[in-house]
């Protein structure tokens, strides 16, 4: 087996999620949530999963700013933010300027250096991951971006890990599928790609009939994994 593919998940695999609440709680207007940014954080990211999840199985489609934003909503009521206005605009600011993890940018030089064809197969609108992507200045390591939007439903769709083959004209055995959701490794291996985890918080393995072929701390593996899969 071969690998000449690398695709990755954007957010949470190559975007630090988590990284809009940490930076708010660090500005003195929004001293508020200076304890509890962690926790709204979490809340916000595991809402914005479910709604694509319950989107995608009842077929009531909508683009990932809007789940962004219904996500936000949920997790600050929870958290009883709800009314504050100021903070919610300033969360979904920076979500269109999150960070790459460090690792990032060295290991999709090194993939392109090793002549292999990288890109990104995520939920997030095309605007989204515009948007991300040059924030991170990644665009001159990635082949391509490619967003559900082309096809209408969210992960963990077959129809979604399609737009792969159907960009790149790459087998499924030729491609190393990365996420940082267990559930999105685990039924793109289902699917047919070589698939690795990027496990950082140490969670344990989603119950699916499918388990990726490895599970990682980091990212930093990912082009030796690629040159020995």
């Amino acid at each position: 087996m071969t690998i000449k593919t690398c695709i990755f998940d954007a957010y949470g695999t190559l975007f630090d999620v988590s990284a809009a609440a940490r930076q708010a709680a660090t500005e003195p207007a929004f001293a508020q949530i200076a304890d509890s940014w962690a926790t709204l954080a979490q809340d916000w990211r595991q809402k914005q999963l479910q709604y694509t999840w319950l989107r995608a199985v009842t077929g009531a489609h909508g683009d990932f700013w809007q789940v962004t934003q219904d996500g936000l909503d949920w997790a600050m009521e929870a958290a009883g933010l709800q009314d504050q206005t100021e903070l919610r605009q300033r969360l979904l600011d920076l979500y269109w300027e999150l960070a790459a993890y460090p690792e990032v940018p060295a290991m999709l030089r090194a993939l392109k250096d090793a002549g292999y064809e990288t890109g990104i197969l995520s939920n997030g609108s095309p605007k989204m991951l515009a948007g991300a992507v040059e924030s991170a200045n990644l665009g001159d390591t990635l082949d391509a971006v490619l967003s559900v939007e082309t096809v209408g439903v969210f992960k963990p769709s077959a129809r979604v890990y399609d737009l792969v083959g159907e960009r790149f004209g790459t087998r499924k055995s030729e491609v190393l599928f990365v996420s940082s959701n267990g559930w999105d490794a685990g039924c793109a291996a289902g699917y047919g790609f070589v698939t690795a985890w990027v496990n950082r918080a140490g969670e344990p393995i989603d119950r699916l009939p499918w388990r990726p072929a490895h599970v990682l701390t980091d990212l930093q593996p990912i082009p030796e994994i690629a040159a020995n899969a």
